[in-house]
């Protein structure tokens, strides 16, 4: 299925292997990992096309389903549950209707998910006219060719804290950042900062090495500092986002490190995270962003085009998000039967 911005596989949970280990193994062979075309597999030979979504009936009384992500690494035999994906996340709900792990209801169906990598909850609204899911419809998202129905998301505040550090800015490999986590551990640095001005093309990006050195750098400072996984060849978190002022009339322009690959968009739960931060005085954001005084959405611009954030915070007892609520389409692209690559025993050439 394609997911806003992405595209990966969808599982039922009782269709995988319960242990962890197998699991993985077969998903790297469903996926063609490891190998930087994924030629053997599903995969699309870039992170944001090489995902993977788990879903099962929950037994969480406020939630219908759970959804664990899974980010297949494309060149290496890695698959990481480090974070999740609001992408993903808006496939999930059609997904689990396809699949009549819930009833669904004559115009709008909603689904409640509880995301098992970090414990939040969404609802996501799912457009079903005559109780039959639909991906029919008017609505365009950037990044995206066409247009389809919407899938309208509220994500719920997950009770951890925003500032994991406890901080509105550190100081941290020699730059100033802000580590927040509104649903994406990320790291907010100003482009400016590191001698860039925002709107780099992401191909230019990735071809520095020495940029690759220094956002290497404050990801382990960082990952150390928000109390995350330190060894940065199993984990996909904390994310790197390059911010500066907006160039298309927007709220804040970005460049997101996925986390060596940079985002020919912005991930859903990556964005609500730098609207969280554009949102709070002090932070690395906050004043390279242009805030309007209507209290309406933040423009959150991207390497294609933008992402609309609806953002609440409040600062009573402490820096919190009350409310977050974005658009994204889905699609369904394959319903079949996929046949796994044998084992790999050497690294492909």
């Amino acid at each position: 299925m394609r997911g806003g911005t992405s595209k990966g596989a969808l599982f039922l949970a009782e269709d995988l292997p319960s242990d962890d280990a197998a699991r993985d193994d077969l998903l790297l062979r469903v996926m063609g990992s490891p190998d930087p075309r994924q030629i053997d597999g599903l995969g699309g030979a870039h992170p944001l096309t090489s995902k993977v979504g788990v879903v099962s009936v929950s037994d969480d009384p406020d939630a219908d389903v759970d959804y664990l992500f899974l980010q297949v690494v494309v060149d290496r035999p890695v698959v990481s549950t480090s974070q999740t994906c609001g992408n993903i996340l808006a496939a999930v709900a059609p997904f689990a209707l396809e699949r009549g792990l819930l009833p669904t209801t004559d115009g709008v169906t909603d689904v409640r998910v509880r995301m098992v990598n970090t414990g939040a909850l969404a609802t996501l609204h799912v457009r079903t006219p005559g109780g039959v899911v639909t991906y029919d419809g008017d609505v365009a998202i950037t990044g995206v060719p066409g247009t389809a129905a919407p899938v309208e998301v509220d994500v719920e505040p997950s009770g951890a804290p925003l500032l994991p550090t406890g901080r509105t800015t550190d100081r941290l490999a020699g730059v100033d950042v802000t580590c927040i986590d509104n649903g994406m551990p990320s790291v907010i640095v100003r482009a400016a900062d590191v001698g860039l001005s925002g709107a780099e093309d992401p191909d230019a990006l990735e071809a520095d090495p020495a940029l690759a050195e220094k956002v290497r750098a404050i990801r382990t400072a960082a990952a150390d500092a928000m109390g995350l996984e330190t060894d940065l060849e199993r984990t996909t978190t904390p994310k790197i986002v390059f911010v500066a002022p907006p160039a298309a009339g927007g709220t804040i322009l970005t460049r997101s490190f996925i986390p060596v690959h940079v985002h020919r968009a912005i991930g859903v739960l990556g964005a609500a995270t730098v609207a969280a931060a554009a949102a709070l005085p002090g932070t690395t954001a906050y004043g390279v962003a242009r805030l309007g005084d209507d209290g309406g959405a933040l423009r959150i611009e991207h390497p294609t085009g933008y992402l609309d954030v609806g953002i609440a915070t409040t600062d009573d007892p402490a820096p919190a998000v009350t409310r977050t609520t974005l658009v994204r389409t889905a699609r369904m692209l394959l319903d079949g039967v996929v046949y796994p690559g044998p084992a790999r025993t050497t690294r492909p050439v």
